[in-house]
């Protein structure tokens, strides 16, 4: 039965008004169809039973192959009708029933009769009709018609000969590629929509030749398009030239600028529009160029029309992502914008302030931000949290003011996927500002206090458990735990009892306090909290249990299992009943997975709760547990930093790699994840082999093989070279992925026992100076820079050479240097001839540096620098000096 079509009222919400179609049913409408054979038709009657066919048919109602073709063969009887309304009904129900060949023999004659009728509207729907469902054979009996269509006086018949032609080349295109002189001619119409299909069928038949397309391009730039749907369509296809081209607009020969300019001043909004943001859209699109483009948008910010408005600001937003100081003479057009009834355009709005403001501006954007989120939905708020989470990090100065406004967003109502995003943002504040982290965390235990979703507060909780004790007053956090212990449920009972326990580990102050509350918790109606409240006090030592050090209670509150995870659970899984106690030391220690090199999927975006992908912190800590737990590694020590995969393959190759850096004081170890993409095969005792022989400083160490490698199952291999300690070793390394491969029953899964040695060749593999610093920022650069002092500071001056821009050059250091820029200084003002950059890093050997950079523009494109190094070691602030000589 069909469903009722509800719409509501724009004025009376309670009222509702159903489709005329509910309740309609196959069988009943096909004994309607008779009235198609009546001998004295009657036009009304059979349109509306044609109409009830065709709803049933958009409904996703199926047909018989019987009831299809007496359906058919009753509406080809209708073509006796001089009904128009009733013919256009005809054509549409011959369209959606797709006649099969035979069916097709039996309508075209009446089809073929109607294109070359006086009538046009016969004509320009016999057309459509017989281009749906003919085949290559027939097309070339009437393509002769169709040429004529296509320069016919009537607007209608030739819009659709083109649009038949659109849709015929992906089926037929030799054929259609025939009619290009009449498409050509048609181009010239002065029909709005001919010469827009022209236009648009004429570009997809040259569409697979740059040269043609160029041409087309360049004839019709000099003013014959008058449409302005095909202006627009002109418009795209002038940017697809200038991307194809490949030139750079500070040569100032950037083909086609002067076309889009001049689109600018034409008399329709949507030409203007589609030119500005053509131009906002160039590749290395120059502040002059972009001046014009922005003026327009600015003006349309303050349309009436809404679709306007919104255009616009979209358009201003995307802008603002890399050029945000040519949008700020735009900013208070946006401000008005807050208050816009459309919540769609107030979002944009308010996100594209919040990228292009400055420092002073926040405060007067935070009021007019708290009046509005109380107004959108909560998609939109999250667009709103995530802008001034990047303020935030763009200015730390301002992290209290940002700080406050996410906590009391915090208390409003919302949904899980909003409160997430807020304590996302707030987690990563805490780890990038290190000065937010008490206020942060304050504000993250007064929100469980009233949370209602189970997985934040235990997300919640085990952050608060890793960072809360090394704040300088851990004892304010223990109220907000143990009141989780009473009031919550089980789940965040355990969580919290967890918690509580590594605050008893990290901090001994409180370790008295600590054994009280978790022998409360021994009383408590949960097995899993009780039981985890008595194994942390055995742990812990507080119920008179003997643990050897401290330090052991630490590293098994916050050290690695010794075994991944994912066999754990395995075994966990397959340990049945049993008189013998679980032996952790069966679980396999090989990995069998690759979590933390898996490619993210498109369009989702790392957060700060979900593992892995909880940022650097997480990803780093999540390393050292799996090299710790490999015993060829475990006596290197600390893990410093560990670098984002390099693909080592190209895309579509039958073996991918990726390898990932680990950095340690006197070692680096290469993990290489490995996954077969052929399903016939099976490779086992994978390695790597690398050759050291342009990294002098480095020897190979060690090395774990990858034992099997099935298909589409993700495995990892190691290779650890030794380097001196302490020493930033650079240098190139050849790597061979070698295997035996064994052949592989798809049907049954069994690979041969017998295989083959083989050999792959991978790309080169680096390492680089930026692989000894870590990017940490500081929230305040001048502070910092004043409290490290002069005494190990050094300042020298060097070249760079011709750079296309400053920022480039900004960019460039910033790379090779591997730190953090702060306070937004990466960025780089339009025709700047002189910037500075901050940039802050800790080095390997955890010790802090700062740079102070100052770039000038000196002769033509020449670029010099000043680089001022403090650091707690002179040696270091040298190392960072030769880091740019050589670089």
């Amino acid at each position: 039965m069909a469903q009722p079509l509800v719409k509501k009222d724009d004025d009376r919400d309670d009222e509702m008004d159903y489709s005329p179609f509910m309740g309609i049913e196959k069988g009943a409408v096909l004994q309607e169809a008779r009235v198609f054979n009546d001998p004295q038709l009657d036009a009304r009657r059979c349109a509306h039973v044609i109409t009830k066919l065709l709803y049933l048919l958009n409904q996703g109602e199926a047909f018989t192959k019987v009831e299809a073709t007496e359906v058919f063969f009753a509406v080809t009887k209708l073509f006796q009708s001089k009904d128009l309304g009733l013919r256009r009904m005809v054509y549409l129900m011959i369209k959606e029933l797709s006649p099969s060949a035979d069916e097709v023999i039996i309508v075209t004659s009446s089809l073929m009769k109607d294109m070359n009728s006086r009538t046009d509207m016969y004509r320009a729907n016999a057309i459509r009709v017989l281009c749906r469902i003919t085949d290559g054979t027939l097309l070339t009996q009437i393509e002769r018609y169709l040429k004529q269509a296509i320069v016919d006086k009537n607007p209608v018949v030739a819009s659709a000969a083109l649009v038949s032609g659109i849709h015929l080349l992906q089926t037929n295109p030799e054929i259609v590629k025939r009619w290009s002189n009449e498409v050509q001619e048609a181009v010239q119409s002065r029909a709005a929509l001919v010469q827009f299909h022209a236009l648009a069928l004429l570009h997809q038949i040259r569409q697979n030749d740059r040269l043609a397309v160029s041409k087309l391009v360049t004839s019709l730039t000099r003013g014959t398009v008058r449409s302005p749907l095909a202006q627009c369509l002109l418009i795209r296809y002038t940017s697809q030239v200038i991307r194809e081209s490949g030139l750079s607009s500070h040569t100032g020969d950037r083909p086609f600028y002067d076309y889009l300019e001049g689109c600018l001043r034409h008399k329709a909004e949507m030409v203007i529009f589609e030119a500005a943001r053509a131009i906002t859209e160039l590749s290395g699109v120059s502040s002059r160029e972009l001046t014009p483009a922005i003026t327009v948008l600015q003006l349309f910010l303050s349309s009436s029309k809404p679709v306007l408005r919104f255009a616009a600001v979209r358009t201003l937003n995307k802008v603002a992502m890399t050029h945000p100081l040519a949008v700020t003479n735009c900013n208070i057009d946006m401000e008005s914008l807050i208050s816009d009834q459309n919540r769609s355009i107030a979002t944009l709005a308010i996100t594209t302030l919040l990228k292009t403001g400055n420092e002073s501006s926040v405060d007067r954007l935070m009021k007019q931000i708290t009046n509005f989120m109380s107004d959108i939905a909560d998609e939109f708020k999250i667009v709103v949290v995530e802008a001034i989470r990047s303020l935030c990090l763009k200015f730390p100065l301002k992290y209290r003011s940002l700080m406050n406004f996410l906590s009391n967003t915090l208390r409003e109502e919302g949904g899980f996927e909003f409160k997430k995003a807020i304590v996302d943002s707030i987690v990563i504040l805490i780890r990038d500002i290190p000065d937010a982290k008490e206020s942060g965390l304050l504000h993250l235990c007064e929100f469980i206090e009233d949370c209602e979703f189970t997985y934040l507060s235990t997300q919640i909780l085990h952050f608060l458990g890793n960072e809360g004790p090394k704040t300088s007053d851990p004892s304010k956090y223990i109220r907000y735990i143990y009141n989780r212990i009473i009031l919550e449920n089980a789940t965040v009972r355990a969580s919290a009892v967890c918690t509580l326990a590594k605050f008893g580990a990290m901090v001994d102050s409180l370790k008295p306090r600590i054994f009280v509350l978790l022998k409360r918790c021994l009383f408590d109606n949960d097995d899993e909290v009780r039981d985890r409240a008595t194994l942390y006090l055995n742990t812990l030592g507080g119920d008179g249990a003997v643990v050897e050090t401290a330090e052991e209670a630490k590293e098994f509150l916050f050290g690695s299992l010794g075994v991944p995870l994912a066999n754990l659970e395995i075994c966990l899984k397959n340990y049945g009943p049993s008189e013998q106690p679980f032996d952790i030391n069966s679980v396999p220690k090989d990995v069998k997975s690759q979590p933390m090199a898996e490619k993210k999927a498109p369009g989702k975006k790392p957060t700060a709760l979900s593992a892995p992908a909880a940022g650097p912190t997480s990803m780093l800590d999540a390393y050292e547990k799996l090299l710790s737990s490999i015993p060829e590694f475990a006596s290197y020590g600390k893990l410093f930093k560990s670098s984002p995969p390099v693909e080592l393959t190209e895309a579509e190759t039958e073996y991918a790699v990726n390898v990932v850096k680990h950095i340690f004081d006197s070692h680096v170890v290469f993990q290489y994840n490995c996954t077969n993409t052929i399903p016939e095969q099976q490779l086992e005792n994978v390695t790597v082999i690398v050759d050291a022989s342009e990294a002098e400083e480095f020897s190979e160490a060690a090395s774990k093989p990858l034992k099997s490698l099935p298909y589409d199952t993700p495995g990892q291999t190691f290779v650890a070279f030794e380097k001196p300690e302490g020493v930033p070793a650079v240098g190139k390394f050849s790597n061979t992925l070698r295997f035996i491969v064994k052949e592989v029953d798809t049907s049954t899964g069994e690979a041969e026992e017998d295989g083959v040695e083989d050999e792959y060749q991978l790309e080169d593999l680096e390492v680089v100076a930026a692989d000894y610093m870590l990017k940490v920022g500081v929230s305040n650069f001048r502070n910092a820079w004043e409290s490290m002092g002069p005494d190990c500071e050094r300042v020298d001056e060097y070249g760079l050479g011709p750079r296309d821009s400053l920022a480039e050059a900004v960019n460039v250091v910033i790379n090779l240097l591997g730190m953090q820029p702060c306070e937004g200084t990466e960025v780089v003002p339009n025709n700047s001839r002189s910037h500075t950059c901050l940039l802050s890093g800790v080095y390997i050997g955890s010790a802090k540096v700062l740079v102070r950079l100052s770039f000038g523009i000196d002769g033509p494109k020449e670029v010099a620098m000043k680089l001022a190094v403090r650091s707690e070691d002179i040696s270091i602030s040298d190392a960072i000096h030769e880091i740019v000589a050589c670089g």
